[in-house]
């Protein structure tokens, strides 16, 4: 016999689930899941330049190494969420740590900096309005993430 329980999650796990579902995606080489969490956003970068999930999906295509395994070989930590909820919009700031090993290059961190999201619940369901990409602290050696690095 298989019960089965339905549990409502939280808008908060809901929430975080955008931000480390976006992380999770870049690290599995699947780009376009990550657009799509992104769908709904202005995205800010480092050059004051605002773009959109279809233009950053470019950009991702274009600059970041895929491996044999299809995947950019880098793992995404994301800590630190700190989450303000007020009615229908959220704001969530959190800290990244980018990973890189490949066959040749040692495992190293390759990037660290922060995330700032804004999001807004429409129709029941939380999506990301903002991201500012641009809050890059720390760079180490790029070489086997990006081309022409």
């Amino acid at each position: 016999m298989t019960i089965s329980v339905l549990v409502k999650t939280s808008d908060e796990i809901c929430i975080l689930n955008l931000v480390f579902g976006y992380a999770e995606a870049i690290d599995q080489g699947n780009f376009e899941a990550a657009a799509a969490i992104l769908s709904d956003a202005d995205i800010y970068l480092r050059n004051g330049q605002t773009i959109g999930s279809t233009q950053l999906l470019e950009i991702w295509r274009k600059l970041v190494i895929i491996y044999e395994d299809g995947t950019p070989r880098t793992k995404h930590v994301v800590t630190n969420p700190i989450l303000e909820i007020v009615d229908q919009q959220a704001e969530c700031r959190s800290y990244y740590s980018v990973f890189q090993q490949t066959e040749d290059f040692p495992l190293q961190m390759i990037a660290s900096g922060r995330y700032k999201h804004q999001f807004e619940k429409r129709d029941g369901k939380w999506r990301i309005t903002k991201l500012d990409y641009s809050l890059v602290d720390f760079e180490g050696d790029l070489s086997c993430h990006l081309r022409n690095r």
